[in-house]
């Protein structure tokens, strides 16, 4: 029987504003996340994108509107509850002690734990378990300063599925990976998304990765949505022009059908007569 609440959106903002000061950042955004979906953020620098993900996860607090997590108000979610719910994997994380990979997963079990509390058999497990769904665990007593970037980023993913979130933010999690731990990356997410029945939330500034592995993409540009459906949808070459500024074409890939996007220069080239 399907309870009331599974027919909620993992996310719903609505007409959600932010600013600085003066300075408008998001300006009435509105959008839904669907459960167990994998959505992708998109947009130019500067239209809002980190600022949203860091609304979804109160280090910022809306200047107007309305977010709903899994249908409660997520300003009456309190910060401990919120953990439970929501893993966050940073864009660049920086760590100047020498902490064991066992020692950085096992953190994401603390919002369980009451205060001076050890980690107990059973946390121990779930942290076993994100490690080896994430492919760390052969490293587990290894600094994590001595990590390449690739493996420290699936450190952070396995030290959010030790919270067990029901959602998982990531702010563009492949900007500092070489293509072939982005590819790894992006793989194992959407591997994760399907096994741990996770709703995924993800900033991508590569368009064909968001095309390829998300299944909607939000389209922001000067802090409002400009598209949001099916990649094959907000990926169409007038958004593009308009949004971004440049010309491309589109073709569909072999294996997916999702759309591939392929970036012409700016002018014509001259012909020459």
């Amino acid at each position: 029987m399907v309870k009331p609440e599974d027919d909620c959106p993992e996310i719903e903002l609505q007409e959600v504003s932010f600013a600085y000061g003066e300075e408008t950042i998001l300006s009435r955004i509105s959008f839904t996340v669907p459960k167990r979906g994998f959505t992708g953020l998109i947009g130019p620098n500067g239209s809002g994108k980190t600022t949203l993900l860091k609304c979804l996860d109160k280090t910022l607090t809306p200047t107007a509107g309305r977010i709903l997590l899994a249908g409660k108000d997520l300003m009456q979610i309190d910060l401990k509850t919120l953990a439970r719910m929501v893993g966050v994997v940073p864009q660049q994380w920086e760590v100047d002690f020498a902490f064991s990979v066992w020692e950085i997963v096992m953190m994401g079990r603390y919002p369980f734990l009451s205060p001076f509390a050890r980690e107990s058999r059973e946390d121990r497990a779930i942290g076993r378990a994100a490690m080896e769904a994430t492919n760390t665990l052969a490293f587990a007593d290894r600094p994590v300063t001595e990590l390449s970037g690739g493996e420290r980023q699936r450190v952070l993913v396995a030290q959010a599925l030790a919270q067990k979130p029901e959602l998982l933010l990531l702010d563009e999690p492949t900007s500092h990976l070489d293509i072939n731990h982005t590819l790894e990356l992006c793989e194992l997410l959407k591997k994760l998304q399907r096994s741990e029945n996770l709703t995924i939330l993800a900033v991508f500034h590569d368009l064909n990765l968001a095309a390829r592995y998300c299944d909607q993409l939000v389209l922001l540009n000067e802090g409002k949505v400009y598209a949001c459906g099916a990649p094959e949808q907000v990926l169409s070459t007038e958004n593009l022009e308009a949004v971004f500024g440049v010309r491309v074409r589109l073709r569909p890939e072999t294996e997916t059908g999702r759309p591939t996007i392929i970036f012409l220069p700016k002018t014509e080239p001259e012909v020459e007569s």
